[in-house]
């Protein structure tokens, strides 16, 4: 079974967000409109998209 993995683009600006949500985006690694990182489908990483969903566009990737 192969490991699926996420592709996260930041896609608007955490200006006027909430700090605890500001805090989130940038822990996945996201620092810049437009980046993208690639992180594991895993609870974890499900949970903060769901925090801050607003903000990503999410893809899935085969590994």
């Amino acid at each position: 079974m192969a490991d699926k993995k996420l592709k996260i683009t930041l896609v608007k600006s955490t200006i006027g967000a909430v700090p605890k949500n500001r805090a989130t985006v940038e822990s996945m690694g996201l620092r810049k409109i437009g980046k993208s990182v690639i992180l594991p489908d895993n609870d974890a990483t499900r949970g903060q998209i769901r925090q801050v969903g607003h903000l990503l566009k999410v893809e899935e990737v085969e590994a």
